[in-house]
């Protein structure tokens, strides 16, 4: 019996094993606020989607907004690829390409972003906005609100990046990150065209669906103004068709005069207004 006992207890600890990672990859992220042009795992984002550790994001022409814990919020610009990582309370997002903003609250989960061999994370203890971008094989880290604390993988090398403030650096060099001057390169948040997003996130995914929509918005003003110039030209041919028609109507009935004279000797036929009989 004692021996059946033990068979039991080894079975089920190679089964809690075995279903361990499982669980771990399981973990909820959070949940998808709103997107477009966005997928997981090749399925399409819609809102209210559930986001687990383990998946992977990937952002086309378009954004997507993931809700974290209490009020913070992940917002992914066009041409992103990204994955998620949950271990107890902190988030890490895996950054492949592209961009992503982050904001965090007071309270909550601790979200940081993981570039290469660099990690970018909120710190202080205050509300934080940042964004975090890879733009032509370099990281571009800029605090919007707060403070950032950008670290090298083996904590070795570390800055802090205040409000107002943007750093460029290699993720995968070792050298420490070097601050660049507002404007200097591509350090500025406008050439980097990352999307910010305040407490809600509304206000950035429709900033990123406006931005993708944008080439559609100019081809369908091009086509539009093809469909009016083809209605002018339609417009002028209907009215010198009515023109022409109105001049062979008047003939018709110049030539009732001919034809049937009034008694009175007076025109049975009165010509419009514009109109008159040779």
């Amino acid at each position: 019996m004692k021996k059946r006992m033990c068979t039991v207890v080894m079975i089920l600890a190679v089964a809690l094993i075995a279903v361990a990672p499982m669980m771990a990859g399981s973990a909820i992220v959070g949940s998808v606020a709103g997107s477009m042009n966005a997928t997981i795992g090749g399925q399409a984002l819609v809102p209210n989607t559930t986001v687990f550790s383990g998946d992977s994001l990937q952002v086309r022409e378009g954004a997507a907004v993931v809700a974290v814990g209490r009020g913070s919020r992940l917002v992914f610009g066009r041409a992103t690829e990204a994955s998620f990582l949950r271990e107890g309370t902190d988030v890490t997002v895996l950054l492949g390409q592209g961009n992503v903003s982050l904001y965090q609250g007071q309270a909550g989960v601790s979200l940081r972003v993981k570039v290469g061999t660099v990690t970018v994370a909120p710190t202080g203890g205050f509300k934080t906005l940042g964004e975090v971008a890879m733009v032509n094989g370099a990281v571009v880290v800029t605090a919007k609100e707060g403070k950032l604390r950008v670290e090298s993988a083996d904590r070795r090398t570390a800055v802090d990046v205040v409000k107002g403030k943007t750093i460029t650096l290699q993720a995968r060099g070792a050298r420490a990150p070097q601050p660049q001057g507002g404007g200097a390169g591509v350090g500025g948040s406008t050439a980097l065209q990352v999307a910010s997003v305040g407490a809600s996130g509304v206000s950035a995914v429709m900033g990123g669906i406006a931005i993708s929509r944008a080439g559609d918005a100019r081809d369908a003003a091009a086509a539009a103004n093809s469909t009016a110039a083809n209605a002018v030209d339609a417009a002028n041919d209907a009215t010198a068709a009515a023109e022409a028609a109105g001049e062979a109507a008047n003939a018709a009935g110049c030539a009732l005069d001919t034809i049937v004279p009034d008694v009175d000797g007076a025109s049975p036929y009165v010509p419009p207004a514009g109109f008159s009989c040779p």
